[in-house]
């Protein structure tokens, strides 16, 4: 069975190599995300309103 202190120690040693990242680089990759999260739904939205209209289309359901 290991042993729980020395588990901790590697945690926390392990922890301390980590290169975390700045405040500035958590920001922008936040706002990136936003960004692109937005502009696949966009994307996504006019695609689906295309496809539906096409589908309408062909299955004679357009006015």
């Amino acid at each position: 069975m290991a042993n729980p202190l020395k588990f901790v120690q590697e945690v926390r040693s392990e922890t301390s190599k980590v290169t975390w990242p700045t405040r500035n680089e958590v920001a922008v990759t936040t706002v990136m995300v936003f960004i692109l999260a937005t502009l696949a739904a966009i994307f996504f939205f006019i695609a689906d309103q295309i496809l539906s209209w096409l589908v309408s289309l062909l299955l004679g359901l357009a006015n």
